[in-house]
């Protein structure tokens, strides 16, 4: 587990409601493992958990039972947020600075100074496409550059691993886009992206792997190619077959002289795969008392 960009062990965390007797359970008996590297997709209804488990990972909440680490370190030590950068969903910043202003200051309150600062502010600038904008203030970016220049930030110390909540909420389809590549791009850097979102065919484009969180409850986890098959179905492609061959079986294909190409399981979508696992989990814990 030490060599996990982030892992959780036995999490639980439980809110006292107030003026009465009783609590909720935001998240219950989470492990979960985030490999380096990885693209990981956390996914869920609301309600679900996502934001307190993000929260726990951060060393923001304290989980009432288990433990959060981040590449080894407990996430209530300052030693685990060094290697962090964070994108909160409703980011804020302040309106009458530049582009270029905005980084500096989040540069500054990471300690770096003198030409490194400059040379890694002109960097992000370029990296998240806001050169042209560097000089602009915030309060005439839209809502998809606010998103690029909270990536910046989050990228400023250079983190190993970067935490995204909801990363292209309220974004056009283009701005969205181009988030997207920019996500892939740190991938191929080597950086461990965490990432929650509601866009289930983005997630789907870039993850490697997913967690559902239902009731805050891990309900299914895994990498994405497995999770999307569809279980007790094989699919065959069939290259240069005739048409009397669609219906045969593989050894049939091979006596005619076909060439089977491909075999796996039909693929559902993400979308599909959440819908029923969170449909099946509201369904089996609907007689719960709020304190089980």
């Amino acid at each position: 587990m030490s060599n996990s960009a982030v892992s959780l062990t036995g999490v639980t965390k439980t809110f006292p409601v107030p003026f009465q007797r009783r609590t909720i359970v935001a998240v219950r008996d989470l492990n979960l493992e985030v490999a380096p590297g990885q693209i990981y997709g956390l996914l869920g209804p609301n309600g679900s958990g996502k934001s307190t488990t993000l929260k726990i990972i951060l060393g923001l909440v304290t989980p009432t039972r288990g433990t959060a680490r981040i590449f080894g370190h407990d996430s209530q030590d300052v030693a685990s947020r060094t290697s962090v950068g964070y994108l909160p969903e409703s980011p804020y910043f302040y309106r009458f600075l530049t582009g270029a202003e905005t980084l500096r200051f989040y540069g500054k309150l990471c300690r770096l100074r003198g030409a490194a600062l400059k040379d890694r502010v002109e960097e992000m600038l370029e990296l998240v496409g806001l050169t042209n904008a560097r000089d602009r203030r915030l309060a005439g970016y839209s809502k998809g550059m606010l998103q690029r220049i909270g990536l910046a930030q989050a990228l400023i110390q250079e983190p190993a691993l970067l935490v995204l909540d909801e990363p292209t909420a309220g974004v056009d389809p283009a701005g969205t886009s181009e988030i997207r590549d920019l996500i892939l791009q740190l991938k191929a850097r080597g950086m461990t992206v965490l990432l929650s979102s509601h866009l289930l065919g983005q997630v789907q484009e870039i993850c490697d792997r997913v967690g559902i969180l239902a009731d805050g409850e891990l309900v299914r986890e895994g990498p994405l190619a497995d999770l999307l098959g569809v279980e007790r179905q094989t699919q065959f492609i069939v290259e240069d077959a005739p048409e009397n061959l669609i219906n045969e079986i593989e050894a049939m294909a091979s006596r005619a002289g076909a060439r089977v190409i491909d075999r796996g399981k039909p693929r559902t979508s993400l979308e599909q795969l959440f819908l029923e696992t969170t449909r099946a989990k509201n369904d089996k814990t609907a007689g719960r008392t709020p304190n089980e």
